[in-house]
Formats: C-alpha cells, structure tokens, sequence
C-alpha cells in the first residue's frame, strides 16, 4: 500500500523536468504525476521533485551536522572507518565508480536503517551496525530523520513509476519491510574553478548508480552533470524546495530499460565546500528482480537476481575496502 501535499503541471530545466508529486503524495490526482514520473524516468532518468514533504529545518540541521563532521581532523573521522558491512566513514580515495576510473575526491559517512534502541539487521553482507561518531552525539538524531523523511519520498515515488507502468502502485514495495536503503553524507572538496572532464579526479567519477532510486538533496553549491540522451553533459543545478532523483541500474534492469539509469557525475568548481545528503533506496534483500514480472513475457536477458546479491556484487566492483569479502555472483545482463 502507498505511503500518503497540490499543484502545477511538471516544468523544466533544461533536459531535466520538475514534477510537482503533492497530488501523489495526498492521493488527489496520482495518476496525472506517475504520467509525468513515467515520461521523466524514460526519457530523462533524472528529475526534481517539489512538494516533496521534507522539512527543510530538518535539512538545515543535517547539514550543519554534516559539515562539523567532515571538518575534524582525519584521525576523529577514522575512529567510525567503514565496517565490513559499509557502515561508516569512507575516506577520500576509497570508492572508484568503475574499473579503469581514478578514485573519487570525496568523503561519505554511510549508515543504514536502526530502531529506537540502536539495533540494526545483520541478514545479509551489507547490512550491519552504524558507526556514529562519539563526539557528535546529535549527528545521529539528524541522520535517521533525514533517512527516515527519505525513505517515505522514495515510497512515494515508487508506487508513482508502478502507476506508470500500470502496475498495482505497491509493486516495487511488496518486499520493503526490511530494506537495504543506505543514506549518506556525502562531502565533496573544493576543485580547481577551471577543473574539467579529464583532469586528474573528479569529487565522483562518471557512473550510474547501483540501486532501485536515489533520492538527493543538493545544497546550493552545484556541481551535478548529468549525460543527456546525444551524451552531451548538462548541469543539474540546485533548485531551492526541490530533491533530485535519479533512477538506478537495478530498477532500469526489472523495467527492461524503460525506466532509464543515467550517467552522472560532479565537479566542484564552487571554490566552496560542497555536501550532499543521499538516501538510496533498495527493497529486502530476497526481493526478486525479474522484468517478467513486470511485463509477463520471457526475454532472453532476463536472468532474475535478487536485490542482495545483486548489490553485493556490484559494491565488490566499486569500493576497494570490499575485495576481501568476496562479491555475489556477477549478474548476466
């Protein structure tokens, strides 16, 4: 069942459109905005969305909590490293989008869902407890509500694109009680303001993400580039009120490529520090990804992988932390 404010038609910047997702959010008009979530995800793979439901105090305060962490001394930051599990603090250089990719500029600091008492579920090789700073003990309350917030944008968004691929709204959440959703903070340096594609890193590397949806909040820094359908980059500015989103590799393999995963990547030429706070959204591990669900048809590349092991192999691939523990089964398509 979709988690349940009204509005304007979608508009655009640039390639990029702005969909206003109050009427799918309240249940006044759903089907008018999973049209326009539909029409973004094929031709775009990237949107902003507004009337999203995030209280932007809530915002603030992340970001202030984000930027105090990321500004201590390198060893402070060391005392959460990530964990086997990719929980924790990734150190710059730690994460490379692809083979052959130099390592990203930028830092992260990664958790994942925990209840009221802290407890988090240890049921797969991503999935563990969160590491959160000592010294910082508002950090924590500031990332779950973000996360929290997130997570119920993501839901609303994906019983809109189930919509739109006239499926029943709940289709991509049937197994979501438990999900793999990681949130971030993610802390880019400042670049030289003359940095371009090809010089010596970028604050991320030009990738596509792994997972079913990320859900983005920009601050007003800039930096985002997204790869239009000629492969021309385009900027993908800050827009005050609104959260990017951006399909993932996993949900483009369950639709058959109609929901498209777009290749992104930031250079932060501000001069500034830039920050952004992230939720990827990933349904239970054993949740099956398999296209003939979606379109009741066999094809030849459809070879059904759960969301876990698909995960798994993919963050092998990208974080040099994982080699050690060892990587699912590559899928085939």
């Amino acid at each position: 069942m979709c988690p349940h404010s009204v509005s304007a038609p979608p508009s655009r910047t640039g390639p990029i459109p702005v969909i206003d997702i109050g009427p799918l959010r309240d249940g006044s008009d759903p089907l008018r905005v999973a049209q326009a979530l539909h029409q973004a995800s094929h031709d775009v793979g990237f949107l902003y969305v507004s009337n999203h439901g995030i209280d932007p105090a809530l915002l603030d305060g992340a970001r202030t909590q984000a930027l105090e962490f990321f500004r201590q001394p390198q060893a402070t930051k060391q005392a959460v490293a990530i964990s086997p599990r990719h929980r924790g603090f990734l150190a710059q250089g730690a994460a490379r989008m692809h083979d052959g990719a130099r390592p990203d500029l930028k830092e992260s600091l990664v958790w994942g869902y925990e209840d009221d008492t802290g407890h988090t579920p240890e049921d797969h090789a991503l999935r563990g407890a969160n590491r959160w700073p000592a010294n910082m003990p508002l950090l924590r309350r500031s990332a779950l509500a973000f996360s929290d917030q997130a997570d119920q944008v993501a839901r609303h968004l994906l019983c809109g694109f189930a919509l739109g691929l006239n499926l029943d709204p709940g289709f991509f959440l049937t197994r979501s009680d438990r999900p793999m959703s990681r949130a971030a903070f993610v802390y880019y340096p400042p670049q030289p303001p003359a940095a371009t594609a090809g010089d010596a890193a970028y604050g991320v590397a030009p990738h596509t993400d792994f997972g079913v949806l990320t859900v983005l909040c920009q601050d007003d820094v800039g930096g985002l580039e997204v790869q239009d359908a000629r492969g021309q980059w385009v900027a993908a500015p800050p827009i005050p009120g609104t959260l990017v989103v951006n399909v993932g590799d996993l949900l483009a393999r369950w639709t058959r490529n109609a929901c498209r995963s777009t290749p992104h990547r930031v250079v932060n030429r501000s001069g500034r520090d830039r920050l952004s706070l992230v939720l990827a959204f990933d349904p239970n591990p054993e949740t099956p990804v398999d296209p003939r669900q979606v379109f009741g048809n066999a094809d030849p590349a459809d070879e059904p992988i759960t969301c876990g092991d698909y995960l798994e192999w993919r963050f092998a691939k990208s974080f040099d932390y994982r080699g050690k523990h060892g990587a699912a089964r590559a899928p085939l398509s």
